[in-house]
C-alpha cells in the first residue's frame, strides 16, 4: 500500500513537472524571476521537478543568449537585464507608458504617495508604471513588471469587484490565496472573507485595503474600463504606509482616485496594444 502511495506521488509530480523545451524554458525564467538574488542548479531542478542534466542545458542556453548569468563564486543563477529590456521596450512600442506617465505624476503630485498602473495580461495583473509622490519618509515601490496577488491587493479586488462573484473566485482559486505569512496580517483567507472585500469595493467603486499586501501598506484602487468595450482593462493604485495613508485619508483621496482612472480609459484607449486587446471569453483573454 505505502508503495503504491508513493508510485502514484511520484506519477503525479512527473505529470506536473514540465516537459517540453518552451515550458522548462519558461519555467526557469519565471522562477528566477521571482527570486532576484539566483538560485544554484539544484535548487532550481528540484522546484520545477526536472532532471539537473536537463536544467543545465536550459540554463547553459539562457546564459549563451544573454537572459540569465552564473556567478562565479557562488554558482548562483539569475536573470540579466536583457529580460526587463524587453519588456520596457514593448511598453515603450506600444504607447502604454508614455500615455499613462503623466496621469501617474499628477495624482502622486496631489496624494504625495506612490501611484502605480496595473494591467490586465490574461489572467493576471501586471505593474507596469509607477510615480513616488512622496519625497521623504516611509516609501512604498514594487518591482515593475511583477504579477499581483488578486486575493489580497487593492488592484485585484478593483478588478474582480467588476467581475461575476463565481468569476472572481475561480480566477483566485487558480492563483491561490496570499498567505499571511508571506503577505499581510489580514489577507483575505477564504471566498467568504473575499467576498466581504469585494461586495464593498462593488458598492464604492474602489477597493480599500489595510495590512491585507504587506504588514505595513495600505492601498486603494479604481478599475480602468476600456473606452471602447467598457471592459476592465487594468487598476489605478495609491499605496503608502498604514499609519499615514490611513482609511479616512484614502476616502479623502477616491474623488481624485476616480477621476484619474477615467482620464487613463481615455489615454489609453489611444494604445494600440490595448485596442486590439479584446476579451475573448470568460476569463478576459
Amino acid at each position: 500500500m505505502a508503495k503504491k502511495l508513493v508510485a502514484d506521488t511520484e506519477e503525479s509530480e512527473a505529470d506536473q513537472a514540465p516537459s517540453g523545451l518552451l515550458e522548462r524554458t519558461l519555467g526557469v525564467i519565471e522562477l528566477l524571476a521571482a527570486h532576484a538574488h539566483g538560485l544554484p542548479l539544484y535548487e532550481i531542478a528540484e522546484r520545477l521537478s526536472i532532471p539537473r542534466s536537463a536544467t543545465h542545458r536550459v540554463l547553459t542556453s539562457l546564459v549563451e543568449r544573454g537572459y540569465v548569468r552564473q556567478e562565479r563564486h557562488h554558482g548562483m543563477y539569475q536573470l540579466t537585464a536583457k529580460i526587463a529590456s524587453l519588456a520596457f521596450s514593448f511598453l515603450a512600442g506600444s504607447g502604454i507608458t508614455d500615455l499613462a506617465q503623466p496621469v501617474l505624476d499628477q495624482l502622486a503630485r496631489e496624494t504625495a504617495e506612490l501611484v502605480r498602473l496595473a494591467l490586465i495580461d490574461g489572467r493576471e495583473l501586471i505593474w507596469v508604471a509607477k510615480s513616488q509622490g512622496s519625497p521623504f519618509g516611509l516609501r512604498y515601490d514594487p518591482d515593475m513588471g511583477q504579477s499581483g496577488r488578486l486575493s489580497c491587493s487593492a488592484s485585484g479586488h478593483a478588478w474582480l469587484s467588476c467581475l461575476p462573484e463565481e468569476e472572481a473566485l475561480a480566477l483566485v482559486e487558480r492563483q491561490g490565496y496570499g498567505s499571511r505569512e508571506e503577505f499581510g496580517p489580514k489577507a483575505p483567507q477564504t471566498p467568504a472573507a473575499l467576498l466581504k472585500y469585494l461586495r464593498q469595493a462593488r458598492k464604492r467603486g474602489f477597493s480599500m485595503v489595510s495590512q491585507t499586501y504587506s504588514p505595513w501598506m495600505s492601498a486603494t484602487a479604481a478599475p480602468i474600463r476600456s473606452a471602447q468595450s467598457g471592459e476592465v482593462i487594468g487598476a489605478l493604485v495609491i499605496a503608502g504606509p498604514h499609519i499615514r495613508l490611513t482609511e479616512e485619508k484614502m476616502l479623502t483621496f477616491s474623488p481624485m482616485l476616480l477621476s484619474a482612472a477615467r482620464e487613463l480609459s481615455l489615454a489609453l484607449g489611444a494604445s494600440p496594444t490595448l485596442v486590439s486587446h479584446q476579451p475573448r471569453g470568460p476569463f478576459f483573454g
